[in-house]
């Protein structure tokens, strides 16, 4: 079929009315992944439901489990040579259930795809739909980038809900790190020199942390907690364990930040004779780049649904849709729950993200991704630049 590049405003109003035929179920979808919450690599009923809901999008070609990772996904409908992919993602928290707004995440990018079916392939696109498990502990994109499931790619995009409207997150670049110590137990007050304190090991660890900090880079973090040292007040534990984080500007910086982190944590060992276990938890997550000109293109559909979005104003978090951002031109806007609406991680967040605010997000959120893709599918110039990058 010869592509009819010049007919944008037909082809959005037809995106528009098929995801407004299809938002109840859209907006149901996400109401039900908010009511079962699922974490990092436990997302099976997520991922079918999601399954579910793309199976029934006419044309939609839908795969569950990709490589090593059970509950990862891709459907794609049309079959044109430009290729879009919108990220899902549908993890939740750990006793905070969906407080990032995930649900919201995985039905815009559905809502999206719902909205793009009917015209993928009048406008030479091939609309790529990944579900990527573990964001929020493991990093699911990353796997999914080293197994192939981007490949192909030209453009890749998501949304997130947050409690501003800006055109593009400004993440840090992160890694994790699990630390364990290994002590001998003893008596603490019969026999107390016989044992090698694990809980004094991370206790020296932390407060080298806590002096380091003066002297860390602008822009380098470090943060972690105890998850377990000890088992009654009068035995010297023989184990401590907990988890750390570092992040910073760009993984060049986060190398040098580890470096101080990995000082500290073998202080601790140093000081006390317990013996030290470091193992990073999961893969780095890069600093992200966001492509300007589909930003740009996101920012004027969102104004036009009445939600201008300002330029990112403030650094936090991190995201493994920035490693993706190194590979393919992406975008990662951030689309606010509502006045006054806490941050992220934040119970209260969670119930918004259940909410008509999360509801309006949804529909903002999939309408602007679609109509950007129609823009960069419609633009002889955008197609060229996508599709034979320098």
């Amino acid at each position: 079929m010869p592509l009819t590049l010049q007919n944008t405003p037909d082809h959005k109003a037809r995106a528009e009315q098929a995801l407004r035929e299809n938002l109840p179920g859209v907006l149901a979808f996400s109401r039900k992944l908010h009511e079962n919450p699922e974490l990092g690599f436990e997302e099976f009923q997520a991922v079918q439901w999601l399954a579910q809901e793309l199976a029934a999008v006419p044309g939609a070609r839908v795969q569950t489990g990709l490589g090593s990772l059970a509950t990862a996904l891709r459907a794609e409908v049309g079959r044109g040579p430009l290729v879009l992919t919108l990220c899902a993602e549908y993890d939740a928290l750990p006793g905070l259930g969906h407080a990032c707004g995930h649900n919201v995440i995985a039905a815009a990018a559905l809502g999206a795809f719902i909205a793009l079916a009917p015209v993928a392939d009048e406008l030479g696109m091939t609309v790529r739909l990944l579900g990527t498990p573990a964001e929020e502990n493991g990093g699911g994109k990353v796997l999914m980038l080293e197994q192939g499931d981007f490949a192909g790619t030209h453009a890749a995009m998501m949304i997130h809900p947050g409690d501003v409207d800006e055109l593009e997150m400004l993440p840090y670049a992160c890694a994790g790190y699990k630390i364990q110590y290994f002590g001998r137990g003893a008596h603490a007050s019969a026999s107390p020199w016989e044992g090698i304190n694990a809980l004094d090991a991370m206790t020296v660890a932390m407060t080298a942390v806590g002096l380091a900090r003066q002297q860390l880079e602008p822009g380098q973090q470090i943060h972690g907690y105890i998850d377990s040292a000890g088992t009654a007040p009068n035995v010297i534990p023989d184990h401590a364990a907990g988890e750390w984080m570092v992040r910073a500007h760009d993984v060049e910086s986060l190398v040098r930040a580890t470096a101080v982190l990995t000082r500290c944590m073998e202080a601790g060992a140093l000081a006390t004779g317990a013996r030290l276990e470091m193992v990073q938890h999961g893969p780095i997550y890069a600093e992200l780049r966001t492509d300007t000109a589909m930003a740009g293109l996101f920012g004027a559909n969102s104004a036009l649904l009445g939600r201008p979005l300002k330029p990112a104003g403030r650094r936090g978090g991190s995201t493994d849709m920035a490693n993706v951002s190194h590979e393919y031109p992406t975008i990662h806007p951030m689309i606010s729950l509502g006045e006054g609406c806490p941050g992220i991680h934040d119970s209260s967040f969670a119930e918004l993200a259940a909410s008509a605010q999360g509801d309006r997000v949804i529909w903002d959120g999939a309408l602007a991704m679609a109509w950007t893709c129609l823009d960069l599918a419609s633009d002889p110039q955008q197609r060229l630049r996508l599709m034979n990058p320098a």
